[in-house]
């Protein structure tokens, strides 16, 4: 489910950064980071697409390794 729902954002962008990470990491990761990536997951498209190109700066409650694992990998394939 958590999959399916980072693959249907409602903008490709977010289809394909977000659904892809989650195809990589998901696997791997330990329930906490689960949770803070269901919480990544339900935000809005634009909010985070704001925090991942750096135009924003990511919100104090959702300062966490999971968002930095996911702006961290972005960083990475955009270079």
């Amino acid at each position: 489910m958590l999959l399916w729902r980072a693959t249907h954002r409602g903008t490709k962008e977010m289809d394909l950064m977000l659904g892809s990470f989650v195809r990589e990491n998901v696997g791997s990761m330990q329930p906490t980071e689960l949770s803070e990536l269901e919480a990544l997951v339900a935000l809005p498209d634009p909010q985070l697409l704001a925090w991942i190109t750096g135009e924003e700066a990511v919100g104090v409650a959702h300062r966490n390794a999971t968002t930095e694992r996911l702006l961290a990998a972005y960083r990475v394939r955009s270079r």
